[in-house]
């Protein structure tokens, strides 16, 4: 049996994070998940939120937004708008970013606008949530 598995994130950028794992935690829409080397086919959807990955015995912290997750026996492949290491994070951009969200989200805005303000609104919380939460 393997004892590791090939994580593949992919953002709009391009491939952020390739390489092999002992294990990826990450959050689904059926909340958070595990996922191990031999691992049962699945596919499904990623939610804003803290993904955790261990390699070498040591975790990394990445903040992630929306997308789809493809996990095999000996791969997880993620497709996300979003995915920022904890190290990588901007504290003070990610905070000046939500409080313009906020600030936007009190003006009259049409519901197309006030979707993408509220996507912007998440990703900046998501950031600061993982940000600070490894800090100290």
């Amino acid at each position: 049996m393997a004892d590791t598995l090939r994580l593949e994130i992919v953002t709009p950028e391009g491939t952020v994070y390739s390489e092999d794992v002992e294990l990826v935690t990450l959050p689904g829409v059926a909340g958070e998940m595990g996922i191990y080397p031999q691992h049962v086919p699945l596919i499904t959807q990623l939610v804003p939120g803290e993904m955790i990955v261990r390699k070498d015995g040591r975790d990394l912290f990445i903040a992630t937004g929306e997308g789809l997750v493809d996990v095999t026996a000996d791969r997880v492949a993620i497709l996300t708008d979003q995915a920022i290491s904890a190290d990588r994070i901007d504290e003070a951009k990610a905070e000046e970013a939500r409080q313009r969200a906020e600030a936007r989200l009190r003006e009259k805005l049409s519901d197309e606008e006030v979707a993408s303000v509220n996507a912007s609104l998440v990703r900046s919380l998501v950031q600061l949530r993982v940000k600070r939460r490894r800090q100290g």
